[in-house]
């Protein structure tokens, strides 16, 4: 008998997660959860899933950005983002940091089901909420339009995640195993590119433009 497909699971709401695995437990192997984006990481390198499906907000390290890590850390596990953000900014984001999946919350459960179906054949699935005729056009303007901003480093959106979630330099710094004046070079480094002056400023300026998750 084949082995059936193995699913990592991650999402900061416990009812969530209990609600997805009630869903998917018939058709796939949930090999673990996941509460936040940093926990995601870890356990993806450590428990190697076929799939991964993420939420994209989520402390510490919001899902897309997570992706993106796991990526660059040569995880090739197929990921499927499901979100409360029907726009194509994310959209793009998620396609750009590796996802094959974009699934609406609010979407029939059958939905995430065919995502996972397609993205471990090899396909792309986007909910048909989002999937209009012109979002070919509007992704691809969406990058062009980003294109500055995909070039801030990896531990600059790691900190910039972390500032937007209210956390001070010296707890962003023992979180990321650097020191406080590191995460201030990052954080006016990031404020200088993005031609802003204050860190509300930068926060505001960087959910805009999708570069992080606004959280919930």
């Amino acid at each position: 008998m084949a082995s059936r497909p193995r699913v990592l699971l991650a999402d900061d709401h416990r009812i969530v997660i209990d609600g997805l695995c009630g869903l998917l437990a018939a058709e796939f192997d949930l090999c673990g959860t996941a509460a936040d984006g940093l926990a995601l990481v870890e356990q993806a390198k450590a428990l190697r899933p076929d799939v991964i499906v993420a939420d994209v907000s989520m402390p510490l390290l919001n899902g897309i950005d997570a992706i993106r890590k796991l990526r660059a850390e040569g995880v090739t596990a197929k990921a499927v983002m499901l979100t409360m953000h029907p726009d194509v900014t994310y959209l793009s984001r998620a396609l750009d940091a590796g996802a094959s999946g974009y699934v609406l919350k609010h979407a029939a459960s059958d939905e995430l089901i065919e995502a996972i179906r397609e993205v471990l054949r090899g396909g792309t699935f986007i909910s048909p909420g989002i999937r209009t005729p012109s979002v070919t056009d509007l992704l691809d303007q969406t990058r062009r339009h980003l294109k500055p901003v995909i070039e801030l480093t990896g531990r600059q959106r790691e900190v910039l995640q972390l500032l937007a979630e209210g956390k001070s330099a010296k707890e962003i710094g023992a979180i990321l195993d650097i020191s406080p004046r590191t995460v201030e070079t990052h954080k006016y480094k990031m404020m200088d590119d993005l031609g802003v002056k204050t860190t509300a400023q930068l926060i505001q300026h960087a959910i805009k433009l999708g570069l992080i998750a606004n959280q919930p």
